[in-house]
């Protein structure tokens, strides 16, 4: 019987810019379950990233709750978010962010070594993980030596080498042709979730929406609806 992971409620980000306030989140309620797959859909500036970020604890939100695994990470110190964070979380960003001057072990180690793991250890699991992802023998290889494909594996290993509970990506497959955007998703699927990991995916690629088991559409800062083949009553 899985648990909640992700609960959302009534979350409201309101950015200024100058004198105007741009409301990014206006009152999400949304509740997500351990070992699921979330996609978040809809148009651009609807409030995905927002989303996500305040998931992930990089934004706080203005308004409301949100709780990862009963934790209430907005009402921790910083230390205690940092710490949070480094154990359970996992986030692949859109445009990689990988460390240029690192090769893929080193790149992928860094979780690790945030989470005081020697740097020996951590470059040894984050073989292990690099072999996972089908990259074992470019472990040495540097990032721009690497095809997009490549090094949107290193970032998917990065994510999961300190087997986070939960795992948050930001358009996963954007610079990915079909066949390489649907090898990522099997990655993410088979190798994310193996262990009732959750993963929360924001995306605009209609190709991969079939790995989802809901989807929760958003329109200007809201969720107008949740849809799936798994209903929450269902995956709990």
């Amino acid at each position: 019987m899985s648990a909640i992971a992700v609960h959302c409620q009534n979350l409201v980000k309101i950015y200024a810019t100058g004198n105007q306030k741009v409301t990014a989140l206006n009152g999400i309620n949304l509740d997500i379950a351990q070992g699921e797959l979330m996609m978040l859909v809809g148009p651009s500036g609807c409030g995905k990233t927002t989303l996500i970020s305040v998931i992930a604890g990089i934004l706080d939100q203005d308004d409301g709750v949100c709780e990862l695994f009963g934790q209430n990470i907005l009402k921790m110190r910083s230390a205690e978010k940092l710490k949070f964070r480094a154990q359970n979380i996992g986030f692949v960003f859109q445009a990689f962010n990988l460390l240029p001057a690192l090769n893929a072990m080193e790149n992928v180690s860094v979780p690790l070594i945030i989470n005081g793991v020697r740097r020996q250890t951590a470059e040894r699991q984050a073989a292990a993980v690099l072999e996972q992802v089908g990259l074992g023998e470019r472990r040495k290889s540097l990032p721009a030596e690497l095809s997009g494909g490549q090094q949107q594996r290193v970032a998917i290993a990065r994510a999961l080498v300190h087997s986070p509970r939960l795992i948050v990506c930001d358009e996963p497959t954007s610079a990915l042709d079909h066949e390489s955007g649907r090898n990522v998703m099997t990655l993410l699927k088979d190798v994310a979730l193996h262990k009732d990991r959750t993963l929360v995916i924001v995306t605009h690629d209609a190709r991969i929406f079939e790995f989802a088991d809901r989807m929760a559409k958003m329109d200007d800062g809201h969720i107008v609806n949740v849809s799936g083949s798994k209903p929450l009553h269902e995956a709990l």
